[in-house]
Order: C-alpha cells, then structure tokens, then sequence
C-alpha cells in the first residue's frame, strides 16, 4: 500500500487579499453597505433619475474599495484595525500633568 502525499503551503505570512484589500478590511465595506442599506431604506428621493437608496446601497460601498486601497497603498498589515483602536482609546499626552481626581485631601 502506497502512502498518499498531500501538498502543503508553507507560506504562512502571505498576506490573504481580495481585490488587494485584507479580509478584515472587507468587514467595513460589507458593514459600510449594511449602514447605507438601512439609510437608503429612509430616502424617498432620486439622484439624477436613479433612486438615492439603489445610489446608497451599492455606489456607496463599491466606491469605498478603490477609496480603502489608495488609502492602504503602502501601510503595514492590519494598519484599519490598528487606526481604529488607537482612536478608540483614551489618549495620555504628557506623565506630568496634574491629577484631576484627587484634588483635596480626602481623610484629614
């Protein structure tokens, strides 16, 4: 009986892209076109003779592609998750500054 050999990738830091844009970064577009969906949804108007929530739900976030990869052309991986977190957190701009909890003494 012959063994079977199977080939395996060992290229593990290969970045996995889809229309050059990471996996995790097309988690915003997917969620941009559900946001847009929801909004068209209240729109009842028309944009040069094509209604604003077809304009909304799918010019929006096909535009958002070619806008993600100019803006990552040349960042390091997972830079939108990164710039998303250190917005999210509360920033420390200098050790110095004064305590703004404790102002008085609190036992005398």
């Amino acid at each position: 009986m012959a063994l079977e050999v199977t080939p395996v990738h060992r290229n593990l830091h290969q970045r996995v892209t889809f229309f050059y844009l990471e996996f995790e970064d097309l988690f915003l577009v997917i969620g941009l076109a559900a946001v847009m969906s929801v909004t068209g949804r209240f729109l009842d108007r028309e944009l040069y003779g094509v209604p604003l929530n077809l304009v909304l739900q799918w010019g929006i976030p096909i535009l958002s592609v070619p806008v993600l990869m100019l803006f990552k052309y040349g960042k390091p991986r997972g830079y939108l998750r990164d710039l998303f977190t250190w917005h999210a957190k509360p920033h420390i701009y200098c050790g110095l500054e004064a305590d703004r909890m404790l102002t008085k003494e609190f036992l005398k």
